[in-house]
């Protein structure tokens, strides 16, 4: 129950004011659209997308076992962090 609970806790603070839930916002906002539509789409896509990442999860885990992906993925977050720092600075 805790490795669910972390599990929920880490997607929903991952998800929480992304880019997602920005473009959700800008559909439900709009009045020719009925929020319940809005509030399914979204949660279709999330669920397929999710469904998606964990079946090729579960693919790579198989045949990439030593492949440190916690590592990878740190370091592509501290990538895209400098790269959009410099961006900032250059005033792009």
């Amino acid at each position: 129950m805790n490795d669910l609970l972390a599990m929920f806790v880490t997607v929903f603070l991952a998800e929480f004011g992304d880019k997602t839930q920005l473009a959700t916002v800008l559909f439900a906002s709009e009045r020719k659209m009925s929020p319940l539509l809005v509030f399914a789409a979204s949660g279709g896509a999330l669920l397929l997308s999710t469904a998606i990442a964990t079946f090729f999860g579960t693919v790579a885990s198989r045949y990439l076992a030593g492949v440190p992906f916690k590592l990878i993925a740190g370091l592509g977050f501290v990538v895209i962090g400098c790269w959009t720092l410099v961006q900032y600075y250059r005033g792009a």
